[in-house]
């Protein structure tokens, strides 16, 4: 059993003298979801044509303990692939493009219990031009099952779909990790990435900032849980006694709301100076970092650097 089902080493690829991926190294654990979080245009998906074998780049990539290059054959064997953009033949129905899939590989797919699954067995027999994103996104998904892979890379999975096909196909994808499945997918959407991973890489412009869980992320760069207060009548106004206070960070102010950035210690003195100066407190919540704070702090120091 392979510890590490993934390895990328030092990936460097370039277009006519601009290097769009710059030195990035990382590895997959085997079994974990692993989030590839990135803006458009940083990189995600060069990095994962060329850990597919679709482009040659410079560096070293191994897949189930195969090198992409050299046993790309045995390497593809364990990977299912969903990439950013589908493309599927309109008028085949959902059952025929899943055999088709299966040709291609080799095999011969349970194609009813691969559509069963992700929901659109009662659409076998519907052509797939007249799926909505949501129900082509699901059958992307049976075909990226099609041959069991025990690796899965989804490039942005979620994207362009409604709130109520991002449920369904995250859920899909929860399944497919609790059936023993590694995930590695790439997203540009914050919240995406912090509901579905393990651990989280994020790149920009081409280069790996960061890389870690997104508890870990928070800890290390310091972000604090922020505590929220409404006081009717605040009209935007910082009240003068928190910018005394030497625990609090931040502050910021809006309508009859403000945000503070302080020691989770010192939110009870916080509440407590505001009652003395009489302000009424209409409620208050404290609500922990989020995986966009790491991410805007992290762009914000490389920035600086």
């Amino acid at each position: 059993m392979l510890d590490r089902v993934i390895s990328v080493k030092n990936l460097v690829k370039e277009y006519d003298g601009f290097r769009a991926v710059k030195d990035v190294s990382f590895e997959v654990k085997e079994g974990e979801i692993y989030g590839f979080l990135g803006p458009n245009g940083a990189g995600k998906s060069t990095t994962i044509k060329s850990m597919l074998g679709l482009i040659h780049s410079d560096g070293e990539i191994g897949i189930g303990g195969f090198d992409i290059r050299e046993d790309g054959r045995k390497a593809k064997e364990k990977i299912g692939y969903l990439p950013e953009r589908l493309f599927f033949y309109n008028n085949l129905t959902a059952r025929q493009t899943l055999d088709f899939f299966g040709e291609l590989r080799g095999v011969k797919p349970p194609t009813d219990s691969l559509l069963d699954q992700v929901g659109l067995l009662d659409e076998a027999d519907k052509r797939v031009g007249d799926f909505s994103k949501g129900m082509i996104q699901l059958l992307g998904i049976a075909q990226a099952m099609v041959g069991d892979p025990e690796i899965y890379i989804l490039d942005e999975p979620l994207s362009g779909l409604d709130p109520r096909w991002v449920k369904v196909v995250r859920e899909k994808i929860k399944k497919l990790n609790e059936e023993g499945a590694t995930i590695f997918f790439s997203s540009h959407n914050l919240n995406e990435v912090q509901n579905l991973s393990d651990r989280v890489s994020i790149i920009d412009n081409g280069k790996k900032i960061a890389e870690d869980s997104v508890q870990n992320l928070n800890e290390y760069l310091q972000i604090k849980p922020k505590l929220i207060i409404n006081i009717p009548g605040l009209n935007g106004e910082i009240p003068s006694v928190l910018q005394e206070m030497h625990e609090i960070e931040s502050i910021d102010a809006s309508e009859n709301k403000f945000t503070i950035e302080c020691d989770p210690n010192a939110r009870s003195r916080v509440l407590a100076k505001l009652e003395e100066e009489g302000m009424e407190i209409d409620d208050f919540e404290t609500v922990q970092p989020s995986l966009e704070d790491a991410f805007v702090r992290l762009i914000s120091k490389e920035e600086e650097e």
